[in-house]
């Protein structure tokens, strides 16, 4: 098993719930088809870099996850399908990049405890 990071930005037309539904449909698609996920991170109402459909600013999500190459596949049809996503980037962590990825999971969790 790969282990891959997610971001995917969400239409900012949306409520909180309907991101909330959207966020755990893509969830679901993961773990249906066997993927382990390490973290899951939601980075809230962003403003964009630059206009993609009209729209300056999305709701940034972030999913950290083992699976198989062929699960990569499958969830970035699921992102070119669902017309909430408009933005999407899938990236296999080398092992530095896993590495770096837990320190800052750690990092994250000691200042949420504090």
């Amino acid at each position: 098993m790969n282990q891959y990071e997610t971001v995917f930005i969400l239409t900012p037309v949306l409520s909180d719930e309907q991101m909330k539904e959207t966020v755990a449909k893509f969830k679901k698609v993961l773990t249906d088809k066997g993927a382990e996920i390490v973290n899951e991170e939601t980075w809230g109402l962003k403003k964009l870099a630059y206009a993609i459909e009209k729209k300056t600013s999305g709701f940034y999500n972030m999913f950290e996850f083992k699976a198989e190459p062929e699960v990569i596949n499958t969830l970035e049809i699921a992102f070119r399908r669902d017309e909430k996503v408009i933005r999407f980037m899938t990236v296999k962590l080398d092992k530095y990049a896993a590495q770096y990825a837990e320190k800052r999971r750690n990092k994250l969790s000691k200042k949420e405890e504090a």
